[in-house]
């Protein structure tokens, strides 16, 4: 079975699985997950619990002897088990499918994992643990839905700030939930229940924020001027390589020129989008983009781009190369 993070607390509630898998990028939700499966085993009289954790090393003959040795005295027991490189390997696989083949009825399977791309989530030891049990991917909000996590975060404390001082939480704290989930944490420190004013919000929120280049990516495409510019401070503040930050703006207006290219050739825009290497969520974002960029912009920005590099590289006279990034992107947003 898989399941969206948010319909897990309602699961837990009809009944108690076997096993379950929780995975994502974002720390905090799958750390609250995790959190959620262990307070509901505990309620069923899972008593005992064992940490496995898959490192160099490792045996997995071990998680057949967590599931074969109780306690005579004690209750059930909870097998925790982390992989915190994602890939269980080929004896881990094994272990895996042949425990999901046959789950001790005495014990519950929780197994703790990163983010996985889309061939890792084709896995078949995967598909066995959530054949077995429940699968949830956990998926952070973006940028768009991020003042609405907040707001919900806030609830939970008997808090509500209005959409101004939500965005103003959200642009602070971008790309990073832990620290979303502090600054949330400490405004039920300082103030009572009840509506937080923009002042109050402003005093009690630090800069959190956390820039990278996948930011980057989505502000270029999406048009977003403010997260560009702010984005493109941020990764200079926080000392990124300058190459990287070119490679990033480059990699997504080649691929711009790349489709618009095809599209004049009349070719079918969802092939151009495989070709160019541009999948999931991406597409969306890429589609606008497309819409709005022409080719001559397109290529007027890659030469732009060369000039850049040249810059980086010394080949060019002085120039405050964060200047030209910001110029860039602008030509593109």
């Amino acid at each position: 079975m898989q399941l969206r993070g948010e319909q897990l607390v309602a699961q837990l509630e009809r009944e108690l699985k076997p096993v379950y898998v929780v995975y994502g990028d974002e720390p905090l939700l799958v750390i609250e997950a995790a959190d959620a499966i262990r307070a509901a085993a505990r309620r069923h009289g899972f008593d005992e619990r064992e940490v496995l954790t898959s490192i160099s090393g490792f045996n997995w003959d071990d998680l057949h002897h967590a599931a074969g040795n109780m306690s005579l005295f004690g209750g059930r027991k909870l097998i925790d088990v982390r992989i915190p490189t994602g890939k269980p390997g080929r004896e881990g696989s094994a272990a895996i499918q042949d425990y999901c083949a046959r789950p001790s009825p005495d014990a519950l399977l929780l197994v703790t994992l990163p983010g996985l791309d889309w061939t890792e989530e084709k896995a078949v030891w995967l598909k066995a643990l959530a054949e077995a049990g429940v699968a949830i991917k956990l998926i952070p909000p973006n940028l768009a839905e991020l003042p609405a996590w907040i707001a919900a975060r806030l609830r939970r404390q008997q808090q509500v700030a209005d959409s101004e001082g939500l965005r103003f939480v959200a642009e602070r704290v971008e790309g990073n939930l832990l620290a979303a989930h502090q600054e949330i944490l400490k405004l039920g420190l300082l103030y009572p229940a009840g509506e937080l004013s923009l002042q109050q919000v402003q005093e009690a929120v630090l800069n959190v924020a956390r820039y990278d280049l996948d930011g980057l990516r989505e502000a270029l495409l999406a048009g977003d001027v403010a997260r560009l510019t702010r984005t493109l401070d941020g990764l200079q503040q926080e000392g990124e390589a300058p190459p990287l930050v070119l490679w990033a703006l480059t990699e997504e207006i080649r691929a711009l020129a790349q489709v618009r290219a095809g599209l004049k050739e009349r070719q079918s825009l969802d092939v151009l989008l495989k070709e160019a290497r541009v999948w999931g969520a991406r597409q969306v974002l890429f589609k606008r983009a497309v819409q709005r960029i022409d080719q001559a912009r397109a290529n007027t920005a890659l030469a732009h781009a060369a000039r850049i590099d040249r810059m980086i590289k010394g080949a060019t006279g002085a120039g405050n190369v964060w200047d030209e990034f910001l110029r860039l992107g602008l030509s593109v947003s």
